[in-house]
């Protein structure tokens, strides 16, 4: 979740990672790829009973009725829940803003040491051991509990736990290296010193852990047997099913069976056994493929130019060229260019082994992250799981960040088994390599239908524009399959959560500007993606879908596997100065904001979910964010007919898009939570059992800094002040009364 928005100049040169990293492909958002819903947005409502019972005839009976259980007793515990904090204002000062009678501590940043035998992080680009530190750009992240033995997962462990962080990419001004990075970037072709890669590789990946309670907050354990980093050098097993297949093989794994690290992990998951998920989002532009489309074949020139792997780049770090000696294959394997006479000798499906979803065991630290190919590969943005319910399929779901993408969930083959909780790989292994992707195709109409990405589906395995191999082909290229099947697109679906309320699902959808395929401009408008207009910053004027907005569904019948839902817009993002039109949601001062990005929904305190948000568009009036919210339910609010003025794709002339709104945003159900300091993105976000403490990651302040040596340029100094360089990190926040956070 790098900022996409506002980028310092420097960083457009390199890549622009959303314009090269989109949906190219003629799939209509709504109107045209669909057959127009018989039904009328009531009428499905009314026949919801019906579907339910189609859906749910067999399998699903024990399900509805434990959920309705479980759901209500949920409601009941949300239904005294009011926001207790006064909002706080917008703000473009260089601090963290939370409300008044709350705290925020720093707990991890960037370099900090992990372990007890590594020295303090110096802050002046010297220290080249990440391997024992915290990486860099902190996001998502994730608490477990310890049990009271100390070997695993409690849920309502809150005396210790291991905290998962991810680290999305290695800070691009390079305030990690004493002068700045040397023949960095996508346009490079010398040699870059091996000492600068091996520091950001080691920087990228994850951290695991130990925090242990202090009084009312949290402090690391450095002495922790826990305490490891997975970076994008580690070892990783490939499963699923697409374990073997050839397009997998490289010179350091033939079959196809493991790959050599992760990277850009940005949103998260969890399992209900209890280990982590980490997901590579922006992976695509890690590889260096230089000028070789003619040895190329058919099918992975398709492929390339889906996926955003160009024909003439170096990779944004331009790791595949070190000034080293020794193992070079360390180096070479970010060279996706096709440089031997077979696929087992080079690195030519190196990038085929990212964009997954890694499963990480936090509570073994020897055992070898897996990445689970039957979740599909695209930009994964997270993989959120619903309620397990016993004896019922697992379901996750996933959002692919990139303009024009899709929604995805994961519908595992096995029925979920509570003993298998602290089993580990062994669990991952039964719930997470069999099973059914699906793609999400919203209707007009206000309904939507779970398309399958399978060679089962006769339009992924017909398809004229790719010849689909096998369903690991199918896998591999989930992108090019859900074109096949017809998916919605849709404004850079971020992260996403489940109600645990109702079993709603919400999902962010952060913005959609361009030039030439931004919503309204090279995108068509549909109900689920409704608006464009204009949105100016001092002498910047952006257009398209400006500010996003936050889409949910219910699934038919409750039943998280279901093929059919219900979806309407919860929230709109804006300026609360903006037309009608344009703020739908009503937002005020004391709650308006623009791209949101990360979402979480409370286990501790059932109905309260969090928004953070990644902006570069009202960033002249505020830092970027974290909202509280008190959601109702999908089809609380009301139709509405939305004038867009001007619309590009529709020969410059006005046009009216039909969409559904979710209730107004009155403060008494959003209000501004915390606003971090300059050029940060808010981004991660878990909670001790008790609800008495949180967990939020600052990431990239200070982001926009001219130089990385000169204190007067740079534009934040965060956390650590003075002339200080800036830097990512996770802080606790507490109520100074003991109470639980915002409620």
């Amino acid at each position: 979740m790098a900022k996409k928005s506002d980028i310092r100049t420097v960083l457009k040169k390199l890549v622009n990672l959303e314009d090269e990293n989109h949906n190219p492909s003629n799939n209509d958002s709504f109107n045209q790829v669909l057959e127009r819903a018989r039904l009328g947005r009531r009428g499905f409502l009314k026949g919801s009973s019906s579907l339910a019972a189609a859906a749910m005839l067999g399998t699903g009976l024990a399900f509805a009725a434990d959920s309705t259980k479980q759901a209500g007793k949920a409601a009941k515990a949300a239904t005294d829940l009011r926001l207790s904090f006064s909002p706080v204002a917008k703000s473009i000062a260089d601090t963290l803003v939370v409300p008044e009678g709350y705290t925020a501590r720093v707990l991890l940043a960037t370099g900090d040491p992990i372990k007890g035998n590594v020295t303090p992080y110096k802050n002046d680009g010297t220290d080249n051991d990440f391997e024992g530190r915290a990486g860099d750009h902190h996001d998502a992240m994730h608490y477990f509990g310890l049990n009271r033995a100390g070997n695993g997962w409690d849920p309502n462990g809150s005396d210790r736990a291991l905290l998962c962080i991810n680290h999305e990419v290695c800070e691009d001004v390079g305030f990690v290296h004493p002068n700045g990075p040397t023949n960095y970037g996508t346009e490079s072709t010398e040699a870059r010193p091996a000492i600068e890669i091996d520091k950001e590789v080691a920087a990228h990946g994850v951290t695991v852990v130990e925090v242990v309670k202090q009084g009312s907050t949290y402090a690391i354990n450095r002495d922790s047997r826990f305490n490891h980093r997975v970076t994008a050098a580690t070892r990783c097993q490939i499963s699923g099913p697409a374990r073997r297949s050839p397009l997998l093989a490289t010179a350091f794994s033939p079959s196809g069976e493991q790959t050599r690290g992760t990277l850009n992990n940005c949103a998260n998951g969890y399992t209900p056994w209890g280990t982590y998920l980490t997901c590579e989002e922006n992976w695509a532009g890690y590889f260096n493929r230089r000028e070789d489309d003619s040895a190329r074949t058919a099918k992975e020139l398709v492929a390339f130019k889906r996926y955003g792997i160009g024909n003439a780049t170096s990779g944004r770090y331009n790791w595949s060229r070190a000034d080293a000696t020794g193992n070079t294959d360390l180096y070479q394997r970010w060279d996706a260019s096709k440089t031997a006479a077979r696929a087992n000798q080079d690195f030519r499906n190196v990038a085929n082994t990212f964009g997954w979803v890694v499963e990480i065991d936090p509570f073994n630290p020897s055992a070898m992250p897996q990445k689970r190919t039957a979740i599909g590969r695209f930009a994964h943005e997270g993989c959120w799981p619903a309620a397990a319910v016993e004896g019922q399929p697992l379901v996750f779901y996933s959002g692919d960040d990139a303009r024009n993408e899709y929604t995805y969930k994961f519908v595992s083959a096995a029925r979920w088994d509570p003993r298998d909780t602290n089993r580990g790989m062994a669990a991952g292994n039964k719930y997470l390599d069999a099973g059914t992707l699906y793609a999400a195709k919203f209707n007009d109409d206000g309904t939507g239908e779970w398309l399958p990405l399978t060679m089962g589906n006769p339009k992924i395995a017909n398809y004229a524009d790719y010849a689909f191999a096998d369903e690991a082909d199918v896998l591999i290229n989930a992108r090019i399959a859900a074109d096949a099947a017809g998916a919605t697109k849709m404004d850079r679906p971020e992260w996403g959560g489940v109600n645990p309320v109702n079993g709603d699902v919400y999902l962010t959808l952060t913005n959609n500007v361009s030039s030439s395929g931004g919503r309204g401009v090279g995108t068509p408008l549909n109900a689920a993606n409704p608006r464009y207009y204009a949105d100016a910053k001092g002498d910047t004027v952006s257009k398209g879908n400006v500010n996003g907005h936050v889409v949910r569904w219910r699934e038919a019948g409750g039943n998280h596997a279901a093929t059919t839902f219900e979806w309407d817009v919860y929230l709109f993002g804006a300026r609360a100065t903006a037309e009608a039109d344009v703020n739908l949601s009503g937002l005020t001062d004391e709650n308006d904001f623009s791209s949101p990005d990360g979402l979480w929904f409370s286990k501790a305190v059932p109905g309260l979910l969090w928004l953070q948000t990644d902006d570069g568009y009202i960033t002249d009036s505020t830092n970027c964010m974290m909202l509280a919210a008190l959601p109702g339910t999908v089809g609380d609010g009301t139709a509405k007919m939305v004038t867009n003025k001007g619309v590009p794709i529709n020969g410059d002339a006005d046009q009216q898009v039909k969409t559904y709104v979710g209730q107004g945003a009155s403060p008494t159900v959003l209000s501004r939570f915390l606003v971090g300091p300059r050029d940060c993105e808010i981004t991660g976000i878990t909670e001790s059992p008790d609800g008495q403490v949180i967990f939020v990651n600052i990431q990239h302040p200070g982001e926009n800094s001219a130089s990385v040596t000169d204190p007067a340029q740079f534009t934040s100094h965060w956390p650590d002040g003075g002339d200080a360089r800036p830097r990512s990190a996770t802080v606790v926040i507490t109520r100074n009364d003991g109470g639980r956070i915002a409620v």
